[in-house]
């Protein structure tokens, strides 16, 4: 048996959806976990609203979420081009074999005509459903005026075919009409498009969204009358938003772009959207490496589902916390560019790396994380106002002193060795680690809350440590 060849084809006229998103990753894994090829396809007839930028976000999303494609734009392959509108040529000589074979057929009704026929039959039945009439059906002139191709539906009988996700579904013809191939500039409509691609890409395996069920029985004809046998077809269940609706961008975030600037994992992406129709047990949890493993078409749900952004965002967080799913190596390359935003010039990933335990547990997001970063970059440190005014007072300025002195004398800068030196100066000063807590965190970070106040010495390191409670003890005597 042939190794399965399946396709993402997204439209380039605006963000790239999450939605979408969780199409190519259930065709990548597949073609992953077998061995097969995934193809990226940019359907770009809609040219109104197609662009090179909304092009250009579909590849860059598609390498930071790692979803690799085999064949494609900037790959290439043996079955390109990859973009539709390089096709044109291609759709013309197909539906030029249809009507050759009497399967097609050129219409030349006007916009007009076909108005003023829908509008009659709305008076006549409001309540009716306008198909196309046959009008130009088995025409034997060809009028020197524009034309559109149009399938020649055989109205009996009904099409039928095996949902690798819903099972079998059946569709009378009757439902359909003499629905156009071609526009009369050239450009295929979106059904006549998709199967002269898929078939000439040898794409196996059609998974797509549930929505594109309408679509299905149309493009089996078309299979049909080419004399081809259809591809495979995986429905998958529909992301709604949480009132229900198709999810879009009134709901919040949607477009991956913004989970990469919200500083989430791309692995957490796709864990999330992985989970969104799929299970595997009770697993929440999973490496790119482990979905592809445990993927199945059987695993997957029928029912739609009801986008979770607290779920989104906790997914993120074990994500984040795990040194499995995110090497800590990994984990500084990515937060970097979140601590540069913020403005700390030659933030260095090694630093970050030595770090990064003190904040694991506690950061969702890369954002959130270069945030709790921050003191350990900036010098000096930014210090809250309302902070300082609160903790850094007369009397905190002979106790940030005497901490200082105290640490100065650790035998070695580790955190056992300077918890140690802390509490002996405290059971000597007759003070409690409460009456120089806030203090000490105000004196290091500049704000009052923090990781551990050993680890934050420790990560700061001496002469950066000493300097800070000296800055902190001379602000609390001048006041």
């Amino acid at each position: 048996m042939s190794k399965p060849r399946l396709r993402f084809a997204p439209s380039p006229t605006g963000y790239l959806h999450i939605g979408g998103v969780r199409t190519a990753l259930f065709n990548w894994l597949w073609a992953r976990k077998t061995g097969g090829t995934f193809i990226l396809r940019i359907e770009d007839t809609d040219r109104e609203r197609s662009t090179d930028a909304s092009r250009a976000i579909i590849f860059e999303s598609m390498k930071w979420l790692g979803l690799d494609w085999d064949e494609g734009p900037g790959v290439g392959g043996s079955h390109g081009p990859y973009t539709q509108m390089e096709r044109l040529a291609l759709y013309k000589e197909h539906a030029e074999k249809l009507i050759a074979a009497n399967k097609a057929f050129r219409c030349f009704c006007t916009k007009e005509e076909l108005d003023a026929q829908r509008q009659a039959l709305k008076e006549r039945d409001p309540k009716a459903q306008f198909k196309y009439p046959g009008t130009c059906r088995d025409r034997k002139d060809a009028p020197d005026r524009p034309f559109v191709v149009r399938f020649k539906t055989d109205r009996s009988g009904s099409v039928s075919y095996v949902d690798k996700v819903f099972g079998e579904i059946t569709t009378p013809n009757v439902e359909q009409q003499d629905f156009v191939l071609l526009r009369s500039d050239g450009v295929p409509l979106y059904n006549f498009g998709a199967v002269v691609d898929d078939m000439t890409m040898e794409v196996s395996l059609v998974a797509r969204g549930r929505d594109h069920m309408i679509n299905t029985p149309p493009q089996i004809m078309i299979y049909e009358a080419f004399g081809a046998k259809p591809p495979a077809f995986a429905h998958l269940p529909m992301m709604l938003a949480p009132s229900g609706e198709k999810l879009s961008k009134r709901h919040g975030a949607v477009s991956v772009t913004e989970y990469e600037s919200a500083g989430y994992s791309p692995n957490a992406v796709l864990n999330y959207l992985a989970r969104f129709g799929w299970s595997h047990g009770d697993q929440e949890v999973f490496s790119k490496e482990e979905l592809i493993q445990a993927f199945s078409w059987e695993a997957c749900g029928r029912g739609d589902g009801k986008f979770d952004a607290k779920k989104f965002l906790a997914i993120d967080h074990e994500h984040l916390k795990s040194e499995r799913l995110t090497p800590s190596d990994a984990y500084a390359a990515r937060v970097v560019p979140f601590l540069e935003a913020r403005g700390i010039a030659g933030a260095s990933a090694d630093r970050a790396k030595g770090a990064l335990y003190t904040i694991r547990e506690r950061a969702r997001t890369f954002v959130e994380a270069a945030e709790m970063l921050d003191p350990f970059f900036r010098e000096p440190q930014a210090m809250d106002e309302k902070a300082v005014e609160k903790f850094l007072v007369k009397e905190a300025a002979p106790r940030l002193a005497g901490l200082r002195d105290a640490l100065a004398k650790a035998p070695e800068w580790t955190e056992a060795t300077l918890e140690a030196s802390a509490n002996a100066w405290l059971a000597e000063a007759g003070l409690e680690m409460k009456a120089i807590g806030q203090p000490v965190r105000v004196a290091l970070t500049g704000r009052t809350a923090s990781p551990g106040l050993f680890q934050v010495l420790f990560v700061l390191g001496k002469d950066v440590s000493l300097a800070r409670l000296t800055r902190a003890a001379e602000i609390a005597e001048r006041r």
